[in-house]
């Protein structure tokens, strides 16, 4: 596998569904399914499908697995991993924060394996190789690829210094299920009451992308999708912070914490009174 020849293509595209977003933002968008606490567009479909053409074109080889779904084999060597608007309720109300999300994963254990398990791999036995996140509106492009400095348009990045939760801002995920809410409220009450501030701004893998680059400290969801994560979660690691990663009931679904490392002991305490419990 040429990781550079894939790393290219994956900004190609997303650069190319970036360049859709801003000329779509404030245009009138169709939507395909709401529900209480979602949004799901015919955009998202189009440019997820567009997305899949570029790599195909490039990579004929390498599954995919969407947001949208494809009706493909998702269980190959290699497998790309793709959001390609996280944050579309922003999007459908206007909010120019939004991004596009590509991974590429490698098959590296069987299935449910739990012999010598990298704490990188995910459970059904993939490890990302690379993650790319492009915010279209702030011309912003974060990369990673395994093992290297994760960096923002072309510099290396590093997570924040900050130690103490008093000084931190942590931002957080509300989840799309009555049952992720109701498991995140009390977390998000314990957290309020410790941090200098927590901000919900509903888009993922920028949360993860933020915290990256030192803009926020920690980030944590109850119920969150390997899409949302898959880009940002190596993005976070590469730049210095780490992770801890739950599988919980449903398609590749998670639960989340990642900070500066710094903070992870702290915020893995405070949420261990939560629905799904940590350890």
């Amino acid at each position: 596998m040429n990781l550079s020849k894939a790393q290219q293509q994956a900004i190609h595209a997303a650069r190319c569904v970036g360049k859709i977003l801003r000329q779509n933002l404030m245009l009138p968008k169709r939507a395909d399914a709401m529900t209480q606490h979602d949004i799901k567009l015919e955009l998202d479909v189009r440019c997820q499908n567009l997305i899949r053409r570029s790599l195909h074109a490039a990579f004929p080889e390498i599954s995919f697995l969407g947001e949208e779904g494809v009706p493909e084999d998702t269980q190959g060597e290699f497998r790309w991993v793709v959001d390609p608007i996280d944050g579309t309720v922003n999007y459908a109300y206007g909010l120019p924060h939004a991004c596009v999300s590509i991974a590429l994963q490698q098959k590296v254990q069987p299935l449910g394996s739990k012999s010598r398990r990298d704490p990188a791999v995910y459970p059904d036995g993939y490890k990302t190789l690379l993650g790319i996140i492009h915010d279209p509106f702030r011309d912003e492009l974060w990369t990673a690829a395994l093992d290297k400095p994760a960096q923002l348009n072309g510099k290396t990045i590093h997570v924040s210094k900050r130690g103490k939760l008093a000084d931190s801002i942590v931002t957080m995920g509300l989840s799309k299920t009555p049952e992720h809410l109701q498991a995140t409220l009390p977390v998000l009450s314990r957290v309020a009451r410790r941090v200098r501030k927590v901000r919900i701004l509903g888009a993922a893998a920028l949360d993860l992308a933020y915290v990256a680059t030192g803009r926020f400290d920690g980030f944590m969801e109850q119920g969150i999708r390997l899409w949302d994560i898959a880009a940002g979660a190596l993005i976070v690691e590469n730049a210095g912070g780490t992770l801890f990663r739950e599988k919980i009931p449903g398609d590749h679904a998670y639960r989340l914490i990642a900070s500066n490392g710094l903070l992870q002991n702290e915020l893995r305490a405070l949420g261990k009174k939560s629905r799904f419990n940590l350890d």
